[in-house]
């Protein structure tokens, strides 16, 4: 150390001081942490640049199922590997960065009265949450609490000149994305999918309790689920009166995965220009991954809703050491917590960040403010979290229980040796961008790559470039972002007891948010390379007619997944339930009484919750066992009993309650889903 330089002990004292002589880092010593504003350079055209990217195309369509050709794809994928990676120079696949690499040298300073107060009642809020119950009370201390830590530490931006911009072409193509966008995630909402299963029995039950008014920090129903969801579809009921409706779970999770995009844009932004960002919106946006798992209507769009800002106003705070924005991505963080399980190892994905991050800075006091900024996330997720923090601290073997169960042998013992279970699961995970996403049928197509043949082409690429970039300019942030990807797919890879569970669509969905970016990275830097080529007026609109037309066949590929492979193979998958309702709603609309009609159990066939949810009756269950069969004779009035055509022994049973009674055999809608109707007239 210099002599007269401060230590790192004077600068976190100066954290706490509330005069202005404070220690701060000067600016030339700042500027080692920033990346660079890189300028655009006209490149020259590369063949070999072009035939990775086509090589890569071929080899992403020889592992479309369902016939593969999977010797033959690994050949033009080392095809596209070589030519990307020895063929091209690093300038002619360089991502160009439009940002300014905006500075900010004011350290991080605690206003301490504000700081004292938010602890006195962060205190008061974790004891008043020890009743896994939200009330005025606890709800308020919460609240004054984070509201007096960001009085704090929020810093107050200087008054700057907005700079106006131009309406140019880019901004009609935005909107052009944007509502292609949406359309791809509303279009035929109500039906597809078109039926529930039993997590969707259990959800639309806890949130009848809570407009019941039961408000729990952690619903233990059903191995225990964070209270997001419930409150937020409770809100839809509430404000488009859509009832306890299978439309009012997907209005939710739709929402969150369209309001996950913008942040996807932004991300690209910090890794390209405006136009590497605008093809992120695009794939993420007509992606059938993203789309599916948000269509389904259970938690799963909350992980990548919080996984993407939180990603993304880390990396820009590093860049820029803003202190507020190290704020917003804690606050991200912490409402992720509260949102899908495996949003807990998003802290694991901080502290990767900041330890890259502290890697390439080179003085004391540079890694003293970073570190600071680090326990500012923390602090901030932290408070947001109290909630589910005090629930975990009283109730941690229920609040951990699902997560536990896939990792450690506490149901069964491993099928295998953890290790090598570990490895494969890593294996798995990492491929099923290119070849199977999982068998699980009711959030995706089971054994088909996650992203469709360009997307997964240009992901290819675009991780070819971001290794040779990083290997060039050691920006941290590249690694950061490889190794993001698997980092945010392990609650799926840790499935250790359950391996048949990874790859899986929903555990891993946190992921997209990066693999769209690369994504964007690959195609953006392939159709650069083209425009090198085509310099003329005339080639220009050459190449982007090729490139409307990619990105078309694209879009269409991924809707065709959704409406026709997807809704086709999980209404072949999932039991018709709403087709046991409408014949209960059509016998009560002919005077019958709802407390006569029953469903006959029948192991795995349709959840009896359901046929009453469907029904409009949300906390019916029209289950009647065989023990309860002679009840029904107490009364003369007019009955229905549904069947399993299968039910051999049930169906004479009760037609020995019953002689007079007649049988009909619904002939459903979908192969294999009919089901008997044995009608008792009244006496």
């Amino acid at each position: 150390m210099k002599r007269g330089e401060p230590s790192v002990l004077d600068y976190f004292k100066s954290l706490f001081s509330s005069t202005e002589d404070k220690v701060s880092i000067p600016e030339k010593k700042r500027a080692v942490i920033q990346r660079k504003k890189r300028k655009k350079k006209t490149g020259e055209f590369s063949l070999w640049a072009l035939l990775a990217f086509i090589a890569a195309l071929v080899a992403q369509g020889l592992l479309e199922p369902p016939v593969r050709f999977v010797s033959i794809a690994f050949i033009f994928y080392s095809f596209a590997f070589a030519m990307a990676w020895f063929g091209a120079s690093f300038e002619r696949v360089q991502i160009s960065k439009e940002q300014e690499c905006t500075k900010s040298v004011n350290v991080l300073r605690v206003r301490a009265l504000f700081f004292v107060a938010s602890l006195f009642f962060l205190v008061g809020a974790f004891w008043a949450f020890g009743e896994n119950e939200f009330n005025w009370v606890n709800l308020i201390l919460w609240l004054l609490s984070f509201a007096f830590y960001l009085l704090s530490v929020w810093q107050k931006k200087p008054n700057q000149e907005k700079k106006q911009s131009k309406i140019d072409c880019y901004y009609i193509l935005l909107i052009c994305v944007v509502i292609t966008v949406i359309f791809f995630r509303v279009y035929n909402l109500e039906q597809i999918p078109g039926e529930m299963f039993s997590d969707h029995a259990e959800k639309l039950l806890d949130i009848a309790d809570v407009l019941d008014g039961y408000t729990p920090i952690f619903f233990t129903r059903n191995t225990g689920r964070e209270a997001l969801q419930f409150y937020l579809t409770a809100a839809i009921i509430k404000l488009f009166n859509t009832g306890l409706t299978f439309i009012s779970l997907k209005i939710g999770m739709v929402l969150a995965g369209i309001l996950t995009l913008p942040y996807i844009y932004l991300m690209a932004k910090e890794f390209g220009d405006r136009w590497t960002a605008l093809l992120a919106l695009f794939m993420a946006g007509v992606a059938y991954w993203p789309n599916v798992i948000s269509r389904v209507a259970l938690r799963f769009a909350l992980y990548p809703l919080f996984a993407a800002p939180m990603l993304y106003y880390l990396l820009r705070g590093l860049r820029t050491q803003n202190r507020n924005d190290f704020l917003l991505s804690g606050i991200a963080l912490g409402l992720g917590l509260h949102g899908y399980s495996p949003a807990r190892f998003l802290p694991l994905v901080v502290i990767t960040a900041f330890f890259l991050n502290l890697l390439q800075l080179k003085s004391s006091r540079e890694r003293a403010q970073t570190i600071s900024y680090f326990f500012l996330v923390v602090i901030t997720s932290f408070i947001i979290f109290l909630p589910l923090f005090r629930f975990a601290v009283e109730n941690y073997d229920i609040f951990s229980y699902r997560a536990i169960s896939r990792l450690l042998p506490i149901e069964k013992s491993f099928p295998g040796s953890p290790v090598v279970i570990f490895f494969s699961n890593l294996w798995n995970a990492i491929t099923m961008f290119f070849y199977s996403n999982g068998e699980i049928w009711v959030h995706s197509i089971p054994n088909r790559p996650a992203l469709d043949i360009l997307t997964a082409a240009s992901f290819f690429i675009g991780v070819v470039i971001i290794i040779k970039r990083y290997l060039s300019t050691k920006d941290w942030a590249d690694l950061f972002i490889l190794l993001a990807i698997p980092l945010l797919m392990m609650p799926s890879i840790l499935s250790l007891n359950y391996p048949g569970e990874n790859p899986s669509l929903n555990r891993t969905s946190g992921a997209y948010v990066c693999v769209f970016v690369i994504s964007a990275i690959g195609f953006a830097s392939s159709t650069n390379n083209l425009l090198n080529y085509f310099r003329s007026k005339g080639g220009r609109i050459i190449v982007f007619l090729c490139v409307i037309g990619l990105l078309t066949f694209s879009a269409y590929m991924n809707l065709d997944l959704v409406l026709k492979d997807y809704n086709g193979q999980f209404l072949a998958k999932a039991w018709n339930s709403t087709e046991l309702a409408k014949v209960i709603i059509d016998f009560i609309a002919s005077g019958g009484d709802p407390n006569n009609a029953y469903v006959v159990p029948y192991p795995h066939w349709v959840d009896t919750r359901l046929v009453g949810i469907n029904a409009g009756f949300i906390r019916k269950d029209y289950a009647l066992w065989p023990d309860k069969f002679k009840m029904t004779l107490e009364t003369g009035e007019k009955k229905i009993f549904i069947l399993k055509p299968e039910d051999k022994e049930k169906l004479n049973f009760l037609l020995d309650l019953y002689p007079q009674a007649s049988i009909n055999m619904h002939d459903s809608a979908r192969p294999s889903k009919d089901f008997i109707i044995l009608f008792v007239p009244p006496r």
